[in-house]
């Protein structure tokens, strides 16, 4: 059995969740998101509680059993709390500033580069080598900030670039001299 798969999902108030028979709809104070659902999971809502079961033991049910109640539960705290990632930018004349909607990204290049940001994601330069995108789709906000971090890896011998805030980059040696 999935130990993640059989916890409840508890729903806060002000919380409003719809089930259909191929999908999920959560709605709350951030905004909405929607999930559809294998044919071989349930969810069932009760109270304020809301469980996801598997109808057999077949392989594919067990894996998508647990997968389904964590996308359901980021769902739910996506549109009451939200969700934060805070990228790093490490480089002399590297910085960012929020233009309008969008990003403005000086990084090395003969012109600066120009992020738009999709609809449901904001944001905020509190330093100016310092990027923070929230939003309330947690998978969005996970793959705005790779894309942002595509645009300059950090390299591994001075390790400038755009990095996450907690990530750790490997450094090399360089050459060695005789």
């Amino acid at each position: 059995m999935s130990r993640i798969g059989q916890s409840p999902i508890a729903v806060p108030s002000g919380v409003e969740i719809t089930l259909d028979e191929s999908r999920v709809i959560v709605k709350g104070s951030k905004g909405s998101l929607e999930q559809s659902i294998p044919e071989s999971i349930t969810i069932t809502q009760e109270g304020d509680a809301v469980l996801v079961a598997r109808i057999d033991d077949e392989r594919e049910s067990r894996s998508l059993h647990g997968l389904m109640r964590s996308l359901v539960a980021n769902m739910v705290q996506g549109v009451t709390d939200g969700f934060t990632k805070e990228l790093e930018i490490i480089g002399v004349g590297y910085r960012a500033a929020v233009k309008g909607s969008g990003l403005e990204l000086q990084l090395g290049f003969s012109h600066p580069v120009l992020f738009d940001a999709p609809t449901g994601i904001t944001f905020a330069t509190p330093q100016p080598t310092r990027i923070t995108i929230t939003g309330f789709d947690k998978q969005l906000v996970g793959q705005v900030a790779a894309d942002i971090r595509k645009l300059r890896k950090p390299e591994p011998y001075k390790g400038k670039g755009i990095r996450y805030v907690d990530e750790r980059v490997l450094r090399k040696s360089g050459k060695s001299a005789k």
